[in-house]
Order: C-alpha cells, then sequence, then structure tokens
C-alpha cells in the first residue's frame, strides 16, 4: 500500500450558512461574471435565490442554467454548453446534487476544451486551462465536489463515462448543511446509500493508499451511525452536517483510491432499468462485500470499518465483523424504505448475463481488491434478485 498519494484540489468551507458567502469566495477566485448551474428542485425550494443574492452583494454578473435532470446525459451538457456560451462565464458555481455538479464540470470541459464529452473519458484528459469552480452539494451523495471526476451517461446508451481532470476539480467546495434539509426523504434515502457505498468501496480498491484509507474510514464513521438517524429525524442539522461531511470525506477517498464492483454493477442497472443510482449500490454493496470478504486481507478492512461505524464490540473476529457490515448495509437498504432485492425493479434471472456482461465492461470493476469478470457479476446479480 502507498503511504501517501494526495493533492490538495479543493478547498472546504464547512460551516451551516456558508452559502451566504459565496459572493466573497467568487471574488477571491478572481470572479466577475459566475455561471450557476442547478436543477429546478433547488430552484423551487428557494436556495439559488439566496445564492444569486450574494453574487449580487458582491457586484458579480450572473446567470442560470436550471434545467439538470436526475442522473444527467451528455445532452444536459450540450445545453449547458449552449447557455454558458451565451453568457460568457470566468467561473463556473454548481449548486444542487452530484448531477448539478458535474453536468457544470462537464461544460466546463466542452467551454474550455471542444469537443464532446466522449472525449474526456478516463484520467488527464483536459486539453486547455479549465475556468475555476466551486461546487456546493445539496445532498450527502456523491461527493463530487471534491472530486475531479464528472460522471455523463451517454444519451443513447446511457451508460456513464467517467470523465476527469485535475483541473475539473472545483476549487472551493461549500458545505453548508442548511441547504440539504429541504430534501425529500426518498433522496435522502437514496444520495445517503451513494455515500456509503463510497466509503465501504472506497476502503478496499487496488488502487488504496493511507490517504484514502483514512478519509474512508472516518467517512464511515460519520455516515454508519448518522444515515438511520437523518431518516429518522430529518430536521437535524447535526445527523445532516454529519452526512454532508461524511459524503466528502468519501469523495476524497474515492479522488485517490476509485471504487469497486458494486458500482460497476450498479452502472448497467440504472441504464437498463432506470434504478436510481444509490439504490443500485445499495443494492449489490452488501453482496460485494461477501464476496470480497474471500480475501483476508480485505476481510479485515471491512472489520475495521464495521468498529469505526460503531457496529461491532471487542472479540468478533473479522469474518463475523464483516458478516455485520454486510448484514447492516442490507438493514439500511429496507430502512430506507427501499426493496431489498432487484426483482422489485423488474430485474428476472434471463436479465443477468447481459448485465454481468455490462457490468464487466465499467471501469470501476478493474479496481475491485478481489478480481471480477462477467461470470462473477452476472452471480452476483443473481445473489441480488
Amino acid at each position: 500500500m502507498p503511504l501517501f498519494d494526495r493533492s490538495e484540489q479543493t478547498r472546504v468551507v464547512d460551516e451551516a450558512g456558508s452559502v451566504t458567502q459565496l459572493g466573497d469566495l467568487a471574488r477571491e477566485l478572481g470572479a466577475e461574471r459566475v455561471f450557476v448551474v442547478t436543477d429546478p428542485g433547488v430552484v423551487r425550494v428557494g436556495h439559488v435565490a439566496a445564492v444569486e443574492d450574494s453574487l449580487a452583494r458582491a457586484g458579480l454578473s450572473f446567470a442560470r442554467f436550471e434545467d439538470v435532470r436526475h442522473n444527467p446525459t451528455t445532452e444536459d451538457v450540450d445545453r449547458c454548453l449552449e447557455a454558458a456560451r451565451a453568457f460568457g462565464p470566468d467561473l463556473f458555481l454548481g449548486f444542487g446534487g452530484g448531477s448539478a455538479i458535474d453536468v457544470a464540470k462537464g461544460a466546463n470541459f466542452l467551454l474550455c476544451c471542444g469537443g464532446r464529452m466522449h472525449d474526456y473519458r478516463g484520467r488527464a484528459q483536459a486539453t486547455a486551462p479549465l475556468l475555476p469552480m466551486i461546487a456546493v452539494p445539496t445532498t450527502a451523495g456523491t461527493g463530487s465536489e471534491v472530486q475531479s471526476f464528472a460522471l455523463i451517461a451517454d444519451a443513447e446508451t446511457h451508460l456513464k463515462m467517467a470523465c476527469g481532470d485535475p483541473s475539473a476539480a472545483p476549487r472551493i467546495a461549500v458545505l453548508d448543511a442548511r441547504t440539504t434539509l429541504t430534501l425529500p426523504a426518498e433522496i435522502t434515502a437514496i444520495t445517503g446509500l451513494d455515500a456509503l457505498g463510497h466509503a465501504v468501496e472506497s476502503a478496499v480498491t487496488t488502487r488504496r493508499n493511507e490517504t484514502s484509507a483514512a478519509y474512508a474510514r472516518e467517512a464511515f464513521a460519520l455516515l454508519c451511525p448518522s444515515f438511520p438517524r437523518v431518516l429518522e429525524r430529518p430536521e437535524s442539522l447535526e445527523a445532516r452536517s454529519d452526512m454532508l461531511r461524511g459524503s466528502a470525506y468519501a469523495g476524497l477517498a474515492i479522488e485517490s483510491s476509485m471504487l469497486g464492483a458494486a458500482h460497476a454493477l450498479a452502472n448497467p442497472l440504472t441504464a437498463r432499468f432506470d434504478v436510481p443510482h444509490g439504490q443500485a449500490v445499495g443494492t449489490a454493496l452488501p453482496h460485494v462485500v461477501r464476496f470480497n470478504a474471500e480475501v483476508p486481507e480485505v476481510r479485515a478492512i471491512y472489520a475495521d470499518l464495521a468498529h469505526a461505524g460503531g457496529l461491532i464490540g471487542v472479540g468478533e473476529t473479522d469474518a463475523e465483523a464483516a458478516e455485520t457490515l454486510a448484514e447492516t448495509l442490507g438493514i439500511y437498504l429496507v430502512a430506507a424504505g427501499l426493496p431489498a432485492g432487484l426483482g422489485a425493479s423488474g430485474v428476472t434471472a434471463a436479465d443477468c448475463a447481459e448485465l454481468g456482461a455490462l457490468a464487466a465492461e465499467q471501469w470501476t470493476g478493474g479496481f475491485n481488491p478481489r478480481p471480477v469478470d462477467a461470470g462473477e457479476l452476472e452471480s452476483l446479480y443473481r445473489a441480488a434478485l
């Protein structure tokens, strides 16, 4: 395991009410023309008005693109790009869930470098400097606010592409838990499951290092107890803050360690059966944990996560602790009001071979600590039915 692999790309401002600082923060980055990328739901609950008030008080010009859809495709990016070109920004501000932040990143790529999103699939793909960006997550889920990748689906196949470059990482991430208080219960649950999946998967990948391991462990220590609390008491600012911070820590872990088989399994489910991403990850994750726990080194990491999350005390074996982790993740799926198996989403045994082949094409599967091929991924789908 590498001892150190860390790049300080993003300044994190973690404070309730910090949205009011956005104008000053944009000014610090030298901005005069700010392009706000968001979605209709965030506009509807009034958060964007507060953002634009802060920008106006700082004397900044701004324009808004508010038509980001859930699970954005290349079409969303193209529409955002058209609006950005018409305005001529010197800074992007992604305000919303991971979808809005990723569309802002995608439009930044195309505005500065040209081409289409497919050209930027993979790492270090920018061909020119990108504009600075501020990201404000309104969900505790993707951790995109601290990452250099955008996940954008191909408009025809609906399969997600990871498009990344170090310069695509937001310069500043603003974590204001007050913006998450208005989230619908379903979105709170689905995005929370995604964040938990990020913490668990990034802890064990083949690219893990001591820095990513520390972020993943701290992320799980925050997310594991706060997830059921935020489901039971969605008005709790403390629980919301812990979820938002845990999601960002998990995002930082992903930045250097990547993800694994659960995300490889999830993407075809979203593309073919329209299963929400976080639900797909949450459904696959317990089965992937059991699969990976056959490797002793990985089993020990899972046991450490279980300890960090307060799931077990002293005396359990690593195997017992890993199984407790898998069981808890399954319990959380049901507690979120979601079905425990894929059958409820229309997936049948006859679909598993095709899904396994599609999952084998996903980039994240290559970082899974236990190698997976189409046959093993098919078996994991069958286990999750």
